[in-house]
């Protein structure tokens, strides 16, 4: 049997067309991993984040001609948890690119993972150094301010207190450990006449307040650099108030100021505490009132910070895709290194030498308003301006990592 050269074509055409079309209903999978169950006053609103993220591309017609589609798994706070997600999400479900953890442990496990497995792996939220840097690999990216950006950024206003004696509070795991590090380190720094006489190391989640406020006080630091968050900060808060500590004893004092804590925080908010924060309130920037606007438009409650990393981690993800013009991991890292995105607190990127973005932060002090917790007296202190030098990450970051 003979066929005409235009029927050939014109099959040719068609299975082409056909391929095209499946390609494009097939979407791109991102696989997101975080603790859902055990912080919900961070997750919850992260998850809402991403969400308006996605919608918002989705709307705009997707990536590549596809649409994106995110297959979320609970780890409830446990690196084991983790990475069975992960083996499923990549294996079973076929994703494209890992995002998300929040507790530093389980960020370092996925790390590994995407390590080993040689998949791209975006840390939304974890906040260790070691995550880019002694523990760093090709494959890991992190898109909010790590503990040194942040330490750095609180460093800056207590080197100007008069403080010499300075003791500090923080959960006895991996993030709580590298705050503490880099806060003494960089403080020592700036001002050599700093001591450090004591420490408090309560397991995360089960800060007995009274215990640890009292062996606090009994080392008479001039001020107290603190690292809990959640229920252990609004205990310790507590507890501090009745006692008479706060505020007559300065905190310096890492995220404090996010409206995920002083939400609980409410009229027992500590004044005149130094914080890293979030004063969505007062921020008057184009970016910001865009992402507020729509943000509240769609889930009828204003933003936290959460949401703002939530949603920042799909931005960054969507133009590392963009740039890449695939999902291939190999040629997502290439793209990744150095790539521009969105945030609602500005344009950020990740850097090339440690992958870690330039995403700021809010430094300010806290107040009243009324009955509950704000910032007042803040600045934004842009990320670019807080990360060490490259000789500084050389030393730290291992040699594969940077290939």
């Amino acid at each position: 049997m003979k066929f005409s050269k235009s029927v050939l074509l014109g099959s040719l055409w068609l299975a082409t067309a056909l391929s095209t079309q499946a390609a494009s209903d097939v979407p791109i999978k991102i696989g997101e991993i975080n603790s859902y169950s055990t912080i919900p006053q961070f997750t919850l609103p992260y998850r809402q984040g991403w969400q308006l993220a996605v919608e918002e591309v989705n709307a705009a017609g997707g990536l590549l001609g596809r649409k994106v589609e995110v297959i979320a798994r609970d780890d409830v706070g446990k690196p084991e948890e983790a990475l069975r997600h992960a083996i499923e999400l990549t294996s079973r479900e076929k994703v494209d690119v890992l995002a998300g953890g929040f507790l530093s442990n389980v960020g370092l496990a996925l790390s590994d993972f995407a390590q080993k497995n040689k998949r791209v792996y975006i840390a939304s939220e974890p906040l260790t150094d070691a995550l880019v840097w002694e523990k760093g690999n090709r494959y890991t990216f992190r898109v909010r301010p790590s503990t040194y950006m942040q330490a750095a950024m609180l460093v800056e206003e207590a080197a100007k207190m008069p403080a010499k004696r300075w003791a500090t509070i923080a959960p006895n795991y991996e993030y709580g450990q590298s705050a503490v590090e880099s806060f003494k380190e960089l403080l020592k720094a700036k001002r050599p006449d700093v001591t450090f006489v004591g420490e408090q190391w309560p397991a995360q989640g089960k800060l007995e307040a009274g215990t640890t406020l009292q062996a606090t006080m009994q080392s008479k630091p001039d001020a107290i650099f603190n690292v809990t968050f959640g229920a252990d900060l609004a205990k310790l808060v507590r507890e501090g108030n009745q006692r008479g500590i706060f505020p007559k004893t300065p905190v310096v004092s890492l995220l404090s100021g996010e409206p995920e804590y002083l939400d609980v925080l409410k009229d027992e908010t500590p004044k005149g505490w130094i914080v890293t924060g979030y004063p969505w309130d007062q921020i008057d920037s184009t970016e910001h009132a865009s992402f507020a606007a729509n943000y509240y438009r769609r889930f009828k409650e204003y933003p936290k910070v959460g949401s703002v990393v939530g949603y920042s981690t799909m931005q960054a993800i969507f133009a590392g895709i963009k740039k890449a013009n695939s999902t291939d991991n190999e040629k997502l890292v290439t793209a990744l290194r150095g790539v521009k995105f969105t945030t609602p607190f500005g344009p950020a990127e990740f850097r090339a030498i440690d992958q870690q973005s330039t995403m700021g932060a809010y430094v300010g002090k806290l107040a009243l308003r009324g009955n509950k917790g704000t910032m007042v007296n803040w600045r934004y202190a842009d990320g670019k301006a807080y990360l060490p030098s490259d000789a500084y990450v050389k030393a730290r970051r291992p040699a594969e990592a940077m290939k």
